[in-house]
């Protein structure tokens, strides 16, 4: 069955055909961490593991590279401002090394929470200075390069395909960021491959190069990395839309320059997170961590749940109501699954062929979920083989239905007190009595089960 994405780069939906069948490669740009991740953040890397899920559904084998970007990332996309890990370093009064480690590990503690596959390769800006430095020698062979005060830049206006990702003349991919131009730039859009450390203050975070101490500039990282990792060109390169007309549009200029050939085949990105008016974002001040959500009563995977809902090329608004919505209907979808009998059966294939279309549709998501609570409503297919199929639907959504986990609900104690109270009417034998208690247990939202272990008690959902 073809697999069809939409490639950013052509702005149409394409048959993906990768470089090298059965291998794919995929680059994704990974976290820059002096914070937690939000949520918003969370949401890219979940289309990125349904996309690499995906493509092993289908019989690729995938080799993942992303980068840890641990130096290097300005709080200004004009190459202006602080390194926001020493920034975060003098805020928390430790070394950016430890601020580094510390933000990279709660990451891969997220990406556990919500069941995203790991990358096969993992690459941190810090230990590729080397190749850093080796690829900027290139640039400044081919005359690519120039100085000024602050460092080495690329010069954009000899990469005749500047903006081409973004389908926008140069003069149209300047942000507002950018409204603090350096003057000493030949152009707005020249970007930093290498700054100098300030005279006047010592980084923690520096090197030596053939043209100063110094760091490396926050786009080159992946440039060279995903290179070094996959070669060049390769199959896909993730991101999200921020990524667009400023970081993944100088990873093409620089790579393209120093190689002269594509740098990726296929551009994938992910919508924002919306929160209120504005997309979740670090800078705007409106965040949430999955910890917040963890705080709150929710299941990680229903975040996972509720990103499931809406297409990745969509913009997707966060409410808690929205929230709570995914988690009744992902405790729904594990209380079925209990349900059914546990049999070596083949999974139903018409169902099964259906999910797939909808998946190789530019990963439809809200399609495929669709289908899945079909398959649950269908009385003309059996127990056991709803749970073959949805098992195997599962190897894409990634909501371990193989193992679902005890719904612990809080009771208020008056309904403890009920259920005692039936308990006892129980064996008195006053089944009538029993029955008008269960009645009022339910219709304040709760339901009992009867088992030989004695009453089991469920929130309705």
């Amino acid at each position: 069955m073809d697999l069809f994405l939409y490639n950013t780069l052509t702005r149409k939906k394409e048959k993906f055909e990768p470089i090298n069948p059965p291998y794919v490669g995929i680059y994704t740009c990974g976290p820059t961490v002096y914070n937690y991740a939000h949520i918003g953040n969370l949401r890219t890397y979940i289309f990125e593991d349904i996309l690499k899920r995906v493509l092993i559904y289908n019989g690729f084998i995938v080799k993942h590279v992303m980068n840890i970007t641990d130096v290097g990332h300005l709080t200004s996309d004009a190459d202006e401002g602080e390194d926001k890990i020493e920034r975060e370093a003098q805020k928390e009064r430790r070394s950016a090394w430890e601020i580094a480690e510390f933000y990279t590990q709660a990451f891969f503690r997220d990406i556990e929470r919500l069941n995203i596959l790991e990358p096969t390769i993992i690459c941190k800006a810090t230990e590729h200075i080397s190749d850093f430095i080796e690829f900027i020698k290139i640039l400044e062979a081919k005359g690519y390069t120039y100085r000024i005060s602050d460092g080495i830049y690329f010069d954009t206006s000899k990469f005749t395909d500047y903006g081409n990702l973004a389908g926008q003349d140069v003069e149209d991919l300047l942000p507002g960021a950018r409204v603090e131009f350096n003057p000493e730039k030949r152009n707005p859009n020249d970007f930093a491959l290498w700054k100098f450390s300030p005279k006047d203050v010592k980084r923690q975070m520096e090197w030596d190069s053939p043209w100063g101490t110094g760091f490396p500039g926050w786009h080159i990282e992946c440039s060279v990395m995903s290179t070094k990792y996959l070669g060049q060109p390769f199959d896909i390169h993730c991101g999200g839309v921020d990524h667009i007309p400023i970081h993944h549009t100088n990873e093409i200029a620089q790579s393209e320059a120093a190689y002269d050939k594509p740098m990726a085949k296929y551009w994938l990105h992910g919508e924002f997170l919306v929160m209120g008016e504005k997309r979740m974002a670090k800078s705007e001040g409106n965040f949430l961590t999955l910890s917040d959500l963890e705080e709150k009563g929710y299941n990680p995977l229903s975040y996972r749940y509720f990103c499931l809902n809406a297409h990745y090329r969509s913009p997707l608004r966060f409410t808690w109501s929205a929230l709570e919505g995914a988690q009744r209907a992902l405790n729904r979808l594990y209380e079925n699954i209990k349900r059914y009998p546990k049999k070596d059966v083949d999974f139903h294939k018409e169902y099964e062929e259906r999910f797939h279309m909808a998946i190789n549709d530019n990963l439809d998501m809200p399609k495929a979920l669709s289908i899945a609570w079909e398959l649950i409503r269908d009385n003309t297919v059996s127990p056991e083989v709803k749970r073959a199929t949805l098992l195997q639907f599962d190897k894409v959504l990634g909501l371990s239905l193989d193992n679902p986990p005890e719904i612990k609900i809080e009771v208020p104690e008056e309904i403890w007190e009920l259920i005692e109270e039936r308990e006892k009417a129980r064996k008195e034998k006053n089944w009538k009595g029993a029955d008008r208690i269960r009645e009022e247990i339910q219709n304040r939202g709760y339901i009992i089960e009867d088992t030989p272990q004695g009453p089991r008690i469920k929130k309705q959902l």
